[in-house]
């Protein structure tokens, strides 16, 4: 039997190959670096040739997605030398792009009362109630199960980011559609969304993203419409109400206060968004 060890660096060895067979690292392929000298293994690779890639890639990448890449070869070249595959970790000096502050795209009322119209099965009105009532994010939604639900606060525990647990709210109108489809369901599956088709099983965030997509075709919403747009409106409105950022903080799971500093702007932003739909 092979052992961890074996096992682990041919799992590096393999993480790092996928990047040269889908043509992304160093914006080259294999031939090409063989010409350049170049070993496609993590132990030839020099900070120098780590710069020059980034360098290249940050052409024709957001600072979003240029930061991810770097978080992922990081957390690859992290690994490999801890578990002593490498010698030396020559991503240590690697710094993320600075990002500028966007303001989070919410959805006004008008575009939900649409979706909310839009729903033709019992599943996509308590998805779409769960997402606008709790600001969940679609990970946390994916993995709720019925159990986890308190019928009597109309409150559910969801497991958020880092495996952090916390309470979230939903409306009493929520309720009544999660009831209404949970007693339309003949499974014994404990997952609180799943799929239609059989054998049952707990839908994926991939489907439950292209539910959302499609409710906004079907009601010919103008506007891009994904999970996560249901979390922004969540905290759209709680900043509408009254509601202090410490507050919003908690609800949304947030760790750092200055996670949640961003939907300040919201407030200016809502107004503005309003007077340009109807004016």
């Amino acid at each position: 039997m092979k052992s961890i060890q074996t096992i682990c660096y041919r799992i590096v060895n393999f993480i790092w190959e996928l990047f040269h067979v889908c043509g992304v690292i160093f914006g080259q392929g294999f031939n090409s670096l063989r010409l350049h000298h170049v070993n496609p293994l993590p132990h030839d690779v020099t900070l120098q040739l780590l710069k020059e890639y980034l360098a290249k890639q940050s052409d024709r990448l957001k600072p979003s997605s240029l930061g991810h890449r770097i978080r992922f070869i990081r957390s690859l070249f992290r690994f490999a030398y801890e578990e002593t595959y490498l010698t030396s970790n020559p991503s240590l000096k690697l710094r993320e792009p600075k990002m500028d502050k966007r303001i989070p795209k919410f959805l006004i009322e008008e575009d939900v009362i649409n979706l909310k119209i839009s729903c033709l099965s019992l599943r996509e009105r308590a998805i779409l109630e769960f997402l606008y009532s709790t600001g969940c994010r679609v990970g946390e939604v994916q993995k709720i199960n019925i159990e986890d639900l308190n019928w009597e606060n109309c409150s559910a525990i969801v497991n958020g980011k880092g495996s952090k647990q916390r309470e979230v709210y939903f409306t009493t109108e929520c309720k009544v559609w999660l009831k209404k489809y949970l007693v339309n369901r003949q499974d014994s599956c404990k997952a609180l969304f799943v799929t239609d088709k059989h054998p049952t099983r707990r839908m994926a965030i991939p489907t439950i993203r292209w539910e959302s997509k499609r409710l906004a075709n079907r009601g010919k919403i103008g506007v891009n419409v994904y999970p996560h747009r249901f979390r922004h409106t969540y905290a759209c409105q709680l900043l509408d109400n009254g509601a202090p950022l410490d507050f919003i903080q908690g609800m949304l799971g947030h760790e750092k206060a200055s996670t949640t500093q961003i939907y300040a702007q919201l407030r200016g932003e809502c107004r503005r968004e309003l007077y340009r739909r109807y004016f």
